[in-house]
C-alpha cells in the first residue's frame, strides 16, 4: 500500500546483499566486497558472484524529495524522467535503446532520500554501461523542448497514481498531516501544480546541485573480476570532476503534541480506508530492530495479527497491512491500514486497528510468534541474495545508512529482540494521544452541469 514500500524504500525490499565484514578502503575483504572512494568522491562497491554470467550496475545518487523546497516540490523525480532523454554524446532514449539491443534490462525510481539508477545485463556488456553512467551523470542535455513534453507525462503518472487512487490520495493528504516542518511531509512525485512549473532553468541547477561524483554511490555486482572493474571506473569516472558538497537538510520534525485527522472523500472509490500513523526512530535508533519486528508481527503477511484478526477472525477489513520506514535518513512514520468489507463503517476498523496496538502495549507476545516474525524478516534477507541486482541493491542501501558493513549487524540485531523489548517500543511510540488518522471516504461524483 504505501508509495515508500513500492519504490524499494523498505528494508526488506532492498536488502539483500553479501553480510561480510572486511578492512576499510581500496582491498578485497573477506565476503569478497571490494570498495573505493575516487578522488572525486565516487564511492564504489564490487561484489564478485559468478553464478550467472550477468551484472548489475547500480548509480544511486543521495538527493530524492527531502531535497526538495516548498514550491519546487518534484524535482528530484522529473530529472529521474529526464535522464532518460539524453546527452550531446547519446541522444534521446539511446540509452534504453543501447540496454535493450545488448539484452539488458534498466529503470529507475525516486525515493524521499535517494535516486537510483539500475541497469541488469550480460557481464561482458560491463564497459557498455559504465560508459552510459558515466556519460549521463555531468552530460544531461535538459532540452526545454523535452522538459514540456515529459512533463505531460509525469503529470499523468501523478493522476493515475495519486490523483485517481484512493490509497495513493490518502497516503499523500496523511503524510501532509502527519510531518509540519520536515520535508517528508509533501510528494515524491510532487504537487501538480508544482510540476506544472517546473522549467529547464530549475532543473539544471538540481541537476548541477547533486548529480555529482562526490554524490553517489556506484555499486557492480555480478561475474566480473572486481580489481579489473574498479580499474575501469577509475577511468571512466574518474575524469569527473568534484563538485561542491550539496547543501545538508537540516529540518527537524517537532515532537507531535496531539492527534491530527484527516478525512478525504474520493469521487470514484469503491470502499472506504482508514490509515493511522505514528511518527518513530528510523534505523538509527537502537528502538529500531523491535520496530522492524512489531512491523512484521501486526501486518507481514496473512498470518500477521492485523490480517488474521480484522480479516478472518472479525471479518471487518477485506485486507489490513502496514510499514515501518526502517531505513529512512531520518525519522519517518509507522502507518497501520485497513480497508472495510462493505457495510462494515469505518469507526469500528478505525477501533479494531487501535485494539491490537494496544494488545501489544498490554500483553508480551508469545514466544512462537516472536519466533516465527525473526524468521520472516531472516528468510527474507537470505532469499534476496540469489539475485545479484538485490545484492548490488542491499550494498547501497546499506552505505547510504553509513556503512554497507552494517549489513552483518542487521539480523543479529533483529535475533536479539525480546518480548519485552517489543511491549517497551509500543507503549513508548504508540501513544493515544500522538497518532495521525486519515480516512477515505466515497463520495458521490459531481451532477452533470445543466443546460
Amino acid at each position: 500500500m504505501r508509495i515508500l514500500r513500492l519504490l524499494g524504500i523498505s528494508l526488506l525490499v532492498v536488502a539483500a546483499a553479501s553480510a561480510a565484514v572486511g578492512q576499510a578502503g581500496a582491498s578485497q575483504h573477506s565476503g569478497e566486497v571490494l570498495e573505493a572512494t575516487l578522488d572525486n568522491g565516487l564511492r564504489v562497491l564490487i561484489l564478485e558472484d559468478r553464478r550467472s554470467p550477468i551484472v548489475s550496475v547500480q548509480v544511486w545518487y543521495r538527493v530524492g524529495s527531502r531535497n526538495e523546497r516548498p514550491g519546487a516540490t518534484g524535482l528530484a523525480h522529473f530529472l529521474e524522467h529526464m535522464m532518460f532523454k539524453g546527452t550531446p554524446t547519446h541522444g534521446k532514449g539511446e540509452f534504453a535503446r543501447l540496454v535493450e539491443r545488448n539484452g539488458g534490462q534498466d529503470n529507475a525510481f525516486t525515493a524521499q532520500d535517494m535516486t537510483s539508477y539500475f541497469v541488469n545485463i550480460a557481464a561482458d556488456k560491463l564497459d557498455l554501461v559504465l560508459g552510459l553512467e558515466a556519460d549521463r551523470m555531468r552530460h544531461l542535455l535538459l532540452a526545454p523542448k523535452e522538459v514540456d513534453s515529459e512533463r505531460q507525462v509525469v503529470m499523468e503518472e501523478r493522476r493515475t497514481r495519486t490523483e485517481d487512487d484512493p490509497d495513493g490520495l490518502l497516503s499523500e493528504e496523511l503524510n501532509a498531516v502527519a510531518f509540519k516542518a520536515h520535508p517528508y511531509r509533501w510528494p515524491i512525485i510532487g504537487w501538480m501544480e508544482d510540476i506544472n512549473r517546473i522549467n529547464p532553468v530549475e532543473l539544471r541547477a538540481f541537476y548541477d546541485r547533486y548529480y555529482l561524483p562526490n554524490n553517489a554511490i556506484l555499486a557492480v555486482v555480478g561475474d566480473v573480476k572486481a580489481p579489473e572493474v574498479l580499474a575501469r571506473i577509475r577511468e571512466i569516472f574518474g575524469r569527473i570532476p568534484r563538485g561542491p558538497a550539496p547543501p545538508a537538510v537540516t529540518a527537524v520534525e517537532p515532537p507531535q503534541v496531539g492527534e491530527r485527522r484527516v478525512t478525504v472523500r474520493k469521487a470514484g472509490a469503491r470502499l472506504p480506508i482508514v490509515s493511522i500513523a505514528y511518527h518513530v526512530p528510523n534505523h538509527a535508533s537502537p528502538d529500531a530492530p523491535a520496530l522492524e519486528l512489531l512491523s512484521t508481527i501486526l501486518s507481514e503477511g496473512r498470518a500477521s495479527r492485523l490480517y488474521r484478526k480484522l480479516v478472518y477472525e472479525q471479518r471487518l477489513a477485506l485486507g489490513a497491512g502496514g510499514d515501518y520506514s526502517y531505513a529512512s535518513v531520518d525519522p519517518n512514520l509507522f502507518w497501520l491500514y485497513a480497508t472495510p468489507l462493505p457495510g462494515q463503517p469505518v469507526e469500528a476498523l478505525e477501533r479494531a486497528l487501535l485494539d491490537e496496538i494496544e494488545r501489544l502495549q498490554s500483553e508480551p507476545v508469545p514466544d512462537e510468534e516472536l519466533a516465527r516474525a525473526k524468521n520472516q524478516i531472516e528468510a527474507s534477507f537470505v532469499w534476496r541474495q540469489d539475485s545479484v541486482h538485490s545484492r548490488a541493491s542491499g550494498l547501497v542501501r546499506f552505505e547510504l545508512l553509513g556503512s554497507w558493513r552494517l549489513l552483518d549487524r542487521f539480523v543479529p540485531l533483529i535475533r536479539s529482540v525480546t518480548a519485552a523489548d517489543i511491549q517497551r517500543v509500543a507503549r513508548a511510540y504508540f501513544p493515544s494521544d500522538r497518532k495521525t488518522v486519515g480516512v477515505l471516504l466515497p463520495a458521490e461524483p459531481p451532477a452533470p452541469a445543466g443546460k
